[in-house]
């Protein structure tokens, strides 16, 4: 299981703004609206997808991210298959 989280758009963005004006000194032009975020990973038991989703989709809106101020988004894979 793979969680993405990320600022909502509006959010200020620290981090990512410092990125974003280190880029050019780096020689690399043209890039813009850099966004930082976190990238989760854990295990989830369960055979029935459709439990774990919801189950996954509570854990981020109670603790893995703030909905207020973040956006999030995960994939699931099933043990085994190839990420």
């Amino acid at each position: 299981m793979s969680v993405f989280v990320t600022p909502k758009l509006g959010i200020q963005d620290p981090q990512g703004a410092v990125i974003e004006r280190a880029l050019p000194a780096l020689g690399h032009e043209g890039v813009g609206n850099v966004r930082v975020g976190r990238f989760i990973t854990l295990e989830v038991q369960g055979d029935d997808e459709e439990l774990v989703r919801r189950e996954v989709d509570s854990m981020c809106r109670q603790l893995l991210a703030n909905p207020i101020i973040e956006d999030f988004r995960f994939d699931v894979t099933r043990a085994g298959a190839a990420e």
